[in-house]
């Protein structure tokens, strides 16, 4: 549920609202635009009389939200939300954004990587230090270390950092060192304890779709994290099993639009895990930027053939500044035709 009030409302009348709400077991969520602000209810709305909450002065309507999700829902918050991930970097709204860098850590060639893709116009850096494997003798990451070379990395370039984290008891070892995003991957997209406890955190937090989910699972997943107070949710289409094997995944870029039109939250597209091969990343990381992701995560590889994981979708440094030529050519077609309209 959530109250629509009028544009005469004051903080006082607000915060009286809310205390009344609130005083009947519910949370509220208020957002406030340029010409309306909203509060969204919480919990079992059940226990409050929607004619009773419309009958108050500052109330201009009622509306009930069927959605599971409430928080992550753009009735809750009709703008875009736009998260700020650090070294002035932000995402949402007309923020675009490009994370780029090895799928691992792998040592010192980390530096040289993240040097050319700022270079090419990255903004932020990827990296993977902990990594989810199908197999228990696969690259696990170098852990802690690969963590350091990534903070070495942000504070010689000025970068945000974005890397994976898979275990709930990690959480404040990446609050110490002072990661500014963690990414929960596919694997974990429904990982609710971890879900839960990235949540404690204010850290900005790249949710991945699940190998196999469904938007609505994707938006559930960013619910749990923005229900414990989290709400620096980036969601991120990076593709779902289906039958089709001569990809590595499926790259639902339907996705894109249809989470704009459900959640205020920034989406980013992740072409690399998306496609699995290098010869494919480039048309869909244009593809994605032109139906309106907020962001592309790619990866970025020196020597793609002797990676230690995900050499075969890994762009080199010059394919990747091609690329990023072309993504500014798309963007700036795409920008082009929202001024116009």
């Amino acid at each position: 549920m959530i109250a629509i009030l009028k544009q005469s409302a004051s903080d006082e009348a607000v915060g009286h609202i809310v205390s009344w709400i609130e005083k009947k077991g519910l949370k509220t969520d208020v957002s406030r635009g340029e010409n309306e602000t909203i509060i969204g209810l919480v919990g079992d709305t059940t226990k409050i009389d929607p004619f009773l909450l419309e009958s108050m002065d500052v109330v201009e309507r009622v509306q009930r939200v069927s959605e599971p999700f409430k928080r992550a829902n753009r009735k809750f918050h009709p703008e875009d939300s736009v998260i700020d991930c650090g070294h002035g970097v932000k995402i949402g709204g007309d923020q675009f954004q490009v994370i780029a860098g090895p799928c691992s850590v792998e040592g010192e060639n980390l530096i040289r990587i993240a040097r050319r893709v700022k270079a090419a116009g990255a903004t932020m850096l990827r990296g993977g230090a902990y990594k989810p494997r199908t197999s228990p003798y696969a690259y696990q990451g170098m852990g802690p270390a690969g963590l350091d070379l990534l903070c070495e990395a942000s504070a010689e370039l000025d970068m945000p950092i974005v890397t994976e984290i898979m275990d709930p008891r990690d959480v404040q070892v990446f609050l110490d060192k002072k990661i500014d995003v963690m990414q929960i991957g596919a694997r974990n997209a429904q990982n609710f304890p971890l879900l839960k406890e990235v949540g404690k955190t204010k850290t900005p937090i790249l949710l991945k779709r699940g190998m196999s989910g469904t938007v609505d699972e994707l938006l559930m997943a960013a619910e749990y994290i923005m229900s414990e107070g989290n709400d620096n949710v980036i969601l991120c289409e990076r593709g779902i099993r289906t039958f089709e094997t001569r990809t590595r995944n499926t790259f639902d870029l339907n996705a894109v639009p249809v989470l704009h039109h459900l959640s205020h939250l920034p989406v980013v597209a992740d072409p690399s895990h998306a496609t699995g091969y290098t010869r494919y990343v480039e048309p869909m990381a244009l593809a994605a930027t032109a139906c309106g992701a907020n962001g592309l995560e790619i990866e970025v590889h020196d020597d793609p053939s002797h990676a230690w994981s995900d050499g075969a979708q890994a762009l080199t440094p010059d394919q990747f500044d091609d690329t990023m030529h072309r993504i500014r050519a798309i963007r700036e077609v795409v920008c082009q035709e929202t001024v116009q309209e």
